[in-house]
């Protein structure tokens, strides 16, 4: 763990990290502006059933059904029967489009509460049990902005967490960031902090935010010294120090299936403040929109199952691009099948696609491309903000030990060890180097100068250790 350096401040502690080691500044062309717009009303929406970690099998609606703003279409029977909820009314369409559910015939959107009169400034008294709210949370659509910080996976709603962590940072360069959905917002996060208190009993909350100095910062280092129960915590400006896993590791909350931390980010807090006080749906994100072939990135807000093709056309001119659900050092490429926007999207990162090959790539100087370990030209430039595609710009090599994944990771382990024993096909000796505790944020890729898919490698055998320690359980438990 990393020594921190603890401040009070009143009442108040402030955590800051001591020569926290790894993460990495990316600095890649097209970031999304500051300002959030509006969609436009769309004519259809197309809701995925399969999202990251969430798959909606449990159909609750018929073909032709008229269903209302807020009705649950269907659920996960896997996490805890968490709903997927109709944005706007409209007709149910079950065959129109695989593995999705199609509204048509769409009435208005309805009208959200963001005057800031009509807004109370505090979190009202409620009458409600802390097991009755966290059931509104999850039947209104909330319960999802939350995850174990060590797995990422939905945390359940009647345990008991040993803390819970609030990130309002997001370093990868194309995701919404804290500051971005904090403007003019702080009011509701500071509501929607309280009743997150109100959800625990004695379990401390560690406010997460950047390490700098700002009229935003100092506004929310303010609002939180108002709360004597919330610790903040501040973090440098490299990519990878944001992750909850590493976040939670660094506080010394060690992973414990029996006391998982909990963790969201600053939309989750919305998301809370929005069910427990005006008891409303959660039925609307901040989506980025962003990358090298986007036209004026931008964030945006929009609805599940918001049509792909109607954000993205009037954005990108290219012919050939590729479309990355999430950031694009940790984020999956969308399918060809997916027409609308996922129950969990928070960021559509569109890079172009290079479909012909670079002729003598291998000799490329790389004046125009960063590198973290100083093998192109461009280690004599000054910092610059890449344009990223999908060529790979030169061969693949086998590794060079250049420690370069190490220095980076933020995690503290070592890839390019663990790299070694899977290519050995040492699956025991790559648990032993403790491969489970990557976040798998990606900078062990992009920083490799020999080009290797490190990222994928270690998502691949962790998921390998798990099948194995799976089918493990079940033979013990056949052998009983």
């Amino acid at each position: 763990m990393v020594p921190v350096n603890a401040r009070k401040s009143g009442q108040q502690t402030t955590v800051r990290f001591l020569n926290p080691k790894g993460g990495y500044s990316v600095l890649l062309e097209g970031r999304p502006s500051r300002t959030i717009e509006q969609l436009p009303g769309p004519e259809v929406l197309y809701l995925p059933l399969v999202s990251r970690r969430f798959t909606f099998s449990e159909v609750l609606v018929k073909e032709g059904e008229q269903v209302a703003a807020g009705q649950v279409l269907a659920r996960d029977p896997d996490r805890f029967s968490l709903p997927l909820l109709a944005p706007q009314s409209g007709s149910v369409r079950l065959k129109a489009a695989e593995n999705h559910i199609v509204l048509e015939n769409l009435a208005a959107s309805p009208q959200r509460v963001h005057v800031a009169d009509e807004r109370p400034s505090h979190a009202p008294r409620e009458s409600l049990s802390v097991g009755e709210k966290r059931e509104k949370l999850l039947a209104l659509g909330a319960w999802q902005f939350l995850c174990d910080a060590h797995t990422g996976e939905l945390p359940d709603p009647s345990g008991t967490p040993r803390a819970v962590l609030v990130s309002t940072v997001a370093l990868d360069p194309f995701l919404a960031r804290g500051d971005v959905q904090l403007r003019e917002r702080l009011t509701d996060f500071a509501r929607g902090l309280e009743h997150l208190q109100s959800l625990l009993e004695y379990q401390p909350i560690y406010l997460v935010m950047p390490e700098v100095q700002s009229a935003l910062a100092s506004e929310v280092r303010e609002m939180s010294r108002g709360h004597a129960w919330v610790q903040r915590v501040e973090i440098p400006l490299r990519y990878g120090m944001d992750s909850l896993s590493v976040l939670a590791r660094r506080l010394g909350l060690m992973r414990d299936p029996q006391q998982p931390v909990w963790a969201l980010r600053t939309e989750g807090v919305f998301a809370i403040d929005n069910v427990l006080t005006f008891s409303l749906p959660c039925t609307e994100r901040i989506v980025s929109v962003g990358g090298p072939a986007v036209e004026s990135p931008v964030h945006v807000r929009a609805v599940p199952g918001y049509p792909l093709k109607a954000i993205l056309e009037r954005r990108v001119t290219e012919e050939y691009v590729r479309v990355i659900n999430g950031g694009v050092l940790s984020g999956e490429a969308v399918g060809s099948d997916q027409l609308g926007l996922d129950a969990e999207c928070s960021g559509l990162t569109v890079v172009p696609d290079h479909v012909e090959r670079e002729l003598l790539a291998f000799v490329r100087p790389g004046w125009n491309r960063r590198s973290y370990s100083k093998c192109y030209m461009s280690s004599l430039r000054k910092p610059f903000v890449e344009r990223l595609t999908t060529a790979l710009r030169g061969e693949r090599r086998a590794c060079i030990s250049c420690n370069a994944c190490e220095e980076v990771c933020p995690a503290r382990i070592m890839p390019h060890l663990i790299h070694k024993y899977l290519y050995q096909g040492a699956l025991d000796l790559a648990e032993r180097a403790r491969v489970d505790l990557c976040v798998e944020c990606g900078l062990c890729s992009f920083v490799c100068p020999s080009k290797i898919e490190l990222r994928q490698q270690f998502v691949d055998a962790k998921e390998q250790i798990r099948r194995e320690a799976e089918e493990a359980a079940s033979e013990g438990g056949e052998a009983v």
